[in-house]
């Protein structure tokens, strides 16, 4: 297998800041694969504010330990680094402290020209934090990005333990570590309660819309899958929509009006992305939080993806780590106004619950909206609760919210026979009673 190197003619009097890509294609890789991936980079980089100016990819059958590419392909980084005057190496892989560390050692030999060295996920936290804009955004970003430089605390290899370096680096380099550790820690521990009033106040708002009977159905998908262009579309509101990588950080909540007359609050989540980072999940875990406990899950993708199956299951990847993947879903295929016919049909064929729609022209919007509302429409079940006179407010909920058939008094309490929705029921388990 021969390395590749592609460059691209970039205007020199300024504009975005430059940067060479570093790929790695481990020898069992298909080769599509690889490509697909290094295009997401570019896209991630160009959404950061940088412009990939040159690509190179070194194939190996396994990673350098020390520094994941080897040594004659750092010099031809380096080399076209210089040769295209970037500041900035990107990786389209996690490197470990200690890769990086030494990356950074290797590269940076000319004082006059340093080189920053940035992983994906870096790559990604930066675009996270720029992204932010509520509160709660903020604080998650800052904690995954605590969370990862924690273990980055590493310094400059030896000179910086107690063991090893010379007089004046031993002493106040580590000592300057175990100051950062500290501060990092007592910073994580303040994100993490904060976060934890966030998710109070979520379950909060969940309970009130459960107490209303209201459905909720979150939008999860890929990034730049089309997510925040549908929930406009299918609530007619307005909602952040830009053709970029993770546009929408914040989740965004709108009612939206089914067929049926019954009303549903859709969210658009922060989308999915390949190698998604864990700790970046985990930090986020207020806002996914919304995707585990809605009533359903709708999945949208982009139907003109070459890639669209390997993205949807890089989602349910996702899914699966914050223990949604078996929720009930929906597939909704987007953009199919720019798709191939051919491939929009393959891709809906003979499956249950995929939808073929378009954002942009409205293409297969009441299909979808009467597809949901089978979804989450609720049988009713028959109950006979007790309810004391002072919880009259549950007993009024019933009748807001259920049918029912007989109600009398018997003492200090209130005795419905009615036909309720599971989700009622379930909050009114503790005053039923068999006849």
């Amino acid at each position: 297998m021969t390395d590749k190197v592609s460059m691209q003619t970039i205007d020199p009097s300024g504009g975005p800041e430059r940067a060479v890509l570093v790929g790695l294609a481990l020898s069992e890789q298909p080769a599509d694969e690889v490509d697909e991936s290094l295009d997401e980079m570019k896209r991630l980089a160009w959404t950061a504010g940088a412009e990939v100016v040159c690509t190179i990819v070194q194939r190996r059958d396994k990673p350098d330990p020390a520094t994941l590419i080897g040594r004659g392909k750092i010099a031809e980084v380096q080399a076209a680094a210089q040769e295209w005057e970037a500041g900035l190496v990107l990786f389209d892989a996690d490197l470990t402290p200690a890769q990086n560390a030494k990356l950074q050692d290797t590269l940076n030999t000319d004082p006059e020209q340093p080189l920053k060295v940035v992983d994906r996920t870096q790559l990604i936290l930066d675009i996270f934090a720029q992204r932010a804009q509520t509160n709660e955004g903020k604080l998650q970003v800052e904690l995954a990005q605590l969370q990862y430089n924690l273990t980055r605390l590493t310094g400059r290899g030896a000179e910086m333990t107690r063991l090893g370096g010379g007089i004046g680096t031993r002493g106040p380099g580590e000592q300057k570590l175990e100051v950062d550790r500290r501060v990092i820690r007592r910073r994580i521990d303040r994100l993490r309660n904060d976060l934890e009033k966030v998710r109070k106040s979520r379950r909060v708002q969940r309970k009130q819309r459960n107490e209303h009977a209201v459905a909720t159905v979150s939008l999860v998908g890929y990034t730049n899958a089309g997510k925040s262009s549908l929930l406009r579309a299918l609530t007619h509101s307005s909602a952040f929509v830009e053709d970029k990588l993770f546009a929408t950080l914040d989740p965004t909540s709108r009612r939206c009006d089914l067929p049926s007359g019954r009303t549903i609050v859709l969210t658009d989540t922060v989308g999915f992305i390949r190698k998604l980072p864990h700790h970046l999940v985990a930090a986020f875990r207020a806002t996914l939080e919304e995707v585990v406990e809605s009533d359903l899950l709708l999945v949208v993708a982009d139907a003109a993806h070459p890639a669209v199956e390997d993205q949807i299951r890089a989602v349910y990847d996702v899914l699966e780590e914050i223990g949604a993947a078996e929720k009930p879903a929906l597939t909704a295929f987007n953009k199919v106004d720019i798709a191939d016919s051919e491939q929009a049909h393959q891709l809906i064929s003979g499956h249950d619950g995929r939808l073929a729609v378009s954002a942009r022209t409205g293409e297969g919007l009441d299909a979808l909206l009467h597809a949901i509302d089978e979804y989450v429409r609720p049988q009713r079940q028959r109950v006979h609760l007790r309810i004391p006179q002072r919880e009259a407010r549950l007993a009024a909920q019933v009748h807001a919210h259920g049918k029912v058939l007989d109600e009398r008094y018997e003492g200090d309490d209130i005795l419905l026979d009615a036909e309720i929705e599971p989700h009622l029921r379930r909050q009114l388990i503790e005053y039923e009673y068999v006849e």
